[in-house]
């Protein structure tokens, strides 16, 4: 964890944002895997971590703001406990570690919302995610598990969202260390792909990796030839000579910060042309989305120039026609990108995704679009210092999807349906690197890893 005056200050910020009442946030339990005692990997809450810092399973905090006072609560290690886990601290001794005063156990922390609720204070408490958050949201407020969401703080939404979207200095470093590891995955993963290699050897030595370095995964990974399918996680197929491969991975630093990236390479070690001039296209793309990141920006407009950068070297190649300002505004280039190009990075791989999409990513200046394509894009509000997003655009020929545009005729004038026939069982390709928003401009976070053909093909011929 950091200094504990990193968790003090961060409350104190939160308590003056929302001003009034108390504030609850639930640390994660343990999830059985099959019975009690066996697991998963724990993964505490992003917003406990970000407030309360301690990595440990079975833990609540509260604020309370008009007493300026807060609460750690959490039952203290038996003795059977010890047996199987070795000495641990107490719950007063890991409140101290945070800058916590004040503890108390469960059957505390229900009488004191109960005493709050009493007295018609209001309790923020942030959407849960997880079944057994939302029966104890149940039992402590009275609030049935259908509609805690709709009963979930937006004033607390919002803090948090202003206080976690602005990265410190140390937060970058996490990141960078999570990057690290990424850069590591891919040196490997790029090495590996040869024909006759099944996806799962790669994805099993990648993970591997993580693991090796006392980390995990910060979601799991994307790794197949089949990139038009862009959440791929099955990892059966065998590499063939001329196969495209995309992995899109990420670790998390030991603070549990994420790294993102995503590449795409050629089985075989070498692009044949059709795919040099496709992933040529990607690869300007988001070299001009990246190049458009900047302060006051909003990210909806470094889409949309980037979806004109995909269009126009589409139509160089002849997969695209006709006016191409005019396509991206109808949104025929989704065909080829439907997706968003990008999201916020942090705690989470899609951070404070848990706390609703369109409050991290949207605000009263921009709204969600309903077109399809643009509908996906996560981010598209004003970019400020501080933030770290993903740029990652994609080209992808989904047959499924072709064939539903083709059937409908859909933007023929824009869409050249012959010349995308013989791109039918291509692939996709997909470029992604963390961006950190300076007060000038922007920086690429981590190692460079490699993107460009040379790069790929000469780290292949390794």
């Amino acid at each position: 964890m950091f200094d504990k005056t990193v968790y003090i200050e961060r409350r104190k910020l939160l308590k003056k944002q929302v001003k009034s009442g108390v504030i609850l946030i639930l640390g994660n339990n343990e999830s059985p895997m099959n019975y009690p005692a066996n697991t998963y990997p724990f993964r505490q809450d992003s917003n406990f971590l970000y407030f309360f810092g301690q990595d440990k399973p079975g833990f609540a905090g509260l604020i309370d703001v008009e007493e300026d006072k807060d609460y750690l609560y959490g039952e203290d290690f038996t003795i059977d406990d010890v047996i199987w886990m070795g000495p641990q601290p107490s719950v007063k001794e890991l409140a101290q570690e945070v800058g916590i005063d004040h503890t108390g156990s469960p059957a505390q922390l229900a009488e004191k919302l109960k005493d709050a609720l009493a007295k018609k204070r209001k309790v923020h408490f942030t959407p849960p995610y997880r079944a057994e958050n939302s029966i104890k949201l149940e039992k402590f407020l009275d609030i049935p598990t259908g509609k805690l969401k709709e009963n979930a703080s937006v004033e607390l939404i919002k803090a948090i969202v202003e206080q976690r979207s602005i990265k410190s200095a140390a937060e970058i470093q996490e990141i960078e260390k999570a990057l690290d590891i990424s850069h590591e995955m891919y040196t490997l993963a790029m090495q590996m792909t040869k024909p006759g290699i099944y996806e799962r050897e790669i994805v099993g030595k990648i993970e591997g990796a993580v693991g090796s370095y006392g980390a995990h995964i910060s979601f799991p990974i994307i790794l197949s030839i089949h990139g038009e399918t862009l959440h791929n996680h099955y990892h059966g197929n065998q590499l063939k000579e001329n196969n495209l491969l995309v992995a899109d991975s990420g670790a998390e630093s030991p603070r549990h910060y994420a790294s993102d990236i995503t590449r795409t390479f050629p089985v075989g070690g070498r692009f044949t042309p059709e795919q040099k001039d496709i992933y040529q296209v990607v690869l300007n793309s988001q070299l001009a989305a990246i190049e458009a990141v900047k302060p006051g920006k909003l990210h909806k407009e470094v889409h949309l120039l980037t979806s004109a950068v995909i269009a126009q070297g589409l139509k160089d190649i002849g997969l695209m026609k006709g006016d191409i300002k005019a396509a991206v505004n109808e949104g025929a280039h989704a065909l080829f990108f439907p997706h968003g190009l990008g999201h916020m990075l942090g705690l989470d791989v899609h951070d404070m995704e848990d706390l609703g999409e369109n409050y991290v990513g949207y605000d009263e200046t921009v709204e969600r679009s309903k077109q399809f394509g643009l509908a996906y894009l996560r981010l598209a509000k004003a970019l400020n210092p501080g933030f770290v997003i993903t740029s990652e655009p994609g080209i992808y020929f989904i047959p499924a999807l072709i064939d539903q545009w083709k059937a409908e005729k859909k933007f023929e004038q824009f869409i050249d349906y012959t010349k995308v026939e013989k791109f039918r069982g291509f692939g996709g390709i997909r470029i992604e690197d963390d961006v950190l928003v300076t007060d000038n401009g922007h920086r690429v976070l981590g190692t460079p890893i490699p993107k460009t053909v040379e790069e790929i093909e000469k780290i292949m011929a390794k």
